[in-house]
């Protein structure tokens, strides 16, 4: 059996896989108020045996927080916690841009997909909206824009008369009040800056692609963009578990 994880800005997703790629649990927690006794608690809570556990490995853009379940889990399982950006992925993938400069969970989901076959634009919805382009066997960069969810609750937040709100499909473009107003603005408005950023990576690299959505709004969005797209929330998960091979 083997931990694997992904430690985001927003949530930390754990996942107990076994030997034959099965995802046996799944636990979700916040990033940033993760400590030793809240772990104790959630580990007890899942029937986590010690005894089980051959290998952990972790893709992280909280290193604080990485630190944290670092020794928490390497005191507990006697193994050493594998970290993503620490271990040689030569092997798996080509990286055409400076490493320091990509989040972990990025290049983890370049891998999960990776098939020396077919170009993929990976679009992921987190604490930020990322878009990232595998060509083959090659990770070529991405584009960051602003999280969708830290947007809307930035706006809300400086904003005096706009309530916190809930986004959601809406048909009209035309608001006729501050709510309905907010969700065109935020709705249309990413939908029009997913299909621009789209096309725009198709025109400059003269490919095709299969685009990928992940993440929190992903199904909101998979059906209203002009974009064909396909829903994987498995993938960072998915990826990890190619990557653990590496660890003998």
């Amino acid at each position: 059996m083997y931990i694997l994880g992904d430690i985001g800005n927003t949530e930390t997703k754990l996942c107990i896989v076994s030997k034959n790629n099965k995802i046996s649990k799944k636990i979700t927690f916040l990033s940033k108020s993760v400590n030793n006794n809240q772990l104790n608690i959630l580990f007890k809570k899942n029937k986590i045996q010690l005894n089980k556990i051959e290998k952990i490995l972790f893709c992280s853009v909280v290193p604080k927080t990485f630190s944290i379940i670092n020794k928490f889990l390497s005191k507990k399982f006697k193994l050493k916690c594998y970290e993503v950006k620490k271990l040689n992925l030569k092997s798996l993938i080509k990286i055409k841009v400076d490493y320091k400069q990509v989040g972990s969970d990025r290049i983890t989901n370049a891998i999960s997909l990776m098939n020396n076959k077919n170009n993929f634009i990976i679009l992921d919805f987190g604490t930020a909206t990322t878009f990232d382009v595998l060509i083959k066997n090659t990770y070529y960069g991405g584009i960051i824009a602003p999280g969708v969810r830290l947007s809307l609750n930035t706006l809300s937040d400086k904003a005096t008369l706009i309530p916190k709100i809930d986004l959601k499909k809406i048909n009209k473009v035309i608001g006729n009040n501050t709510i309905s107003a907010v969700r065109s603005g935020f709705f249309w408005g990413y939908a029009g800056l997913i299909d621009n950023i789209i096309y725009l990576i198709k025109k400059e690299t003269r490919k095709s692609f299969k685009v990928i959505i992940t993440g929190g709004f992903s199904n909101l969005f998979k059906n209203s963009i002009k974009t064909k797209a396909s829903q994987n929330q498995d993938i960072t998960i998915k990826g990890l578990i190619k990557i653990s091979k590496l660890i003998k």
